[in-house]
């Protein structure tokens, strides 16, 4: 709660109010309209996140035939990081999984950079000048379709991520937002994420700096595919959720979502 009314008290104060004694004839028809946002002199990644952490999203499409071969390149640059005595306390892999609804003969993988920006410039540089990695990395290329990778930062109101036990299955729900909306998607997340922690569902929320901008991914965390039906339904029964999906939608111009399940080497399960 502390992190939400600090990012309150960041935004503008035409944010921090969204009206909700309009008379009921307008309701519905603010819903439909993105609200003009004032001009900041803040960048919106020091306004959302207050961290000097800095993750990388890697998305592969790996051949059909070849996961087991290719999630194998995968556990061998994990180990190859660990090894590393300048990079092991700095970089780490937080979860992996493959797509099992959704995009499938794919795989995430979400690694955390503690340092900042410093520090994926020292692991490109290890990176670059270590054969062993290099041999990796054309082992990988040969069992790959394509390759994209993001470099995120957290939201500040999300709650810390947790590492989960064995084990269950993941969402993400990716969305990419019109330009100039995300410090008003983070206005509205800040008050929605207090609806959605009731099973301990929330895993991270992170929005783009490098890569495709604009983009935003939520990571939700349930038992099974029916302990989501449940959450996601009581969420719609909380006063108040549905005016924060209403307000957000306007944000969006597409959006789509992914079940994944942890591989066997995901430090979360």
């Amino acid at each position: 709660m502390a992190n939400t009314l600090k990012l309150f008290q960041k935004f503008p104060s035409s944010l921090r109010s969204i009206s909700t004694s309009a008379p009921k004839n307008d309701a519905w028809l603010s819903k439909i309209f993105v609200r003009k946002i004032e001009p900041t002199k803040e960048s919106h990644s020091r306004m959302l996140s207050d961290k000097e952490i800095i993750y990388a999203l890697q998305t592969h499409n790996f051949r059909p035939d070849s996961k087991i071969s290719y999630l194998n390149t995968i556990k061998q640059t994990v180990d190859f990081i660990k090894a590393q005595n300048s990079l092991a306390a700095a970089v780490e892999l937080v979860g992996s999984w493959t797509v099992n609804v959704g995009d499938q003969d794919q795989a995430l993988h979400l690694w955390k950079f503690t340092g900042g920006y410093e520090k994926i410039d020292l692991y490109n540089d290890i990176t670059s000048k270590s054969p062993d990695f290099h041999k990796i990395t054309e082992d990988q290329g040969k069992l790959v379709r394509s390759r994209h990778l993001q470099y995120l930062l957290a939201f500040s109101y999300w709650p810390q991520i947790q590492l989960r036990k064995p084990k269950n299955v993941y969402e993400i729900r990716s969305y990419a937002l019109k330009p100039g909306t995300m410090i008003e998607w983070g206005n509205n997340w800040a008050r929605a994420i207090n609806f959605r922690q009731n099973n301990d569902e929330a895993f991270a929320g992170f929005f783009s700096q490098i890569g495709r901008l604009y983009n935003v991914h939520h990571i939700w965390c349930y038992e099974d595919l029916d302990k989501r039906k449940e959450t996601r339904e009581c969420a719609w029964r909380s006063p108040g959720w549905d005016e924060c999906v209403a307000y957000t939608v306007p944000l969006i111009r597409e959006m789509h979502c992914r079940i994944m399940v942890p591989t066997d080497f995901s430090p979360t399960q």
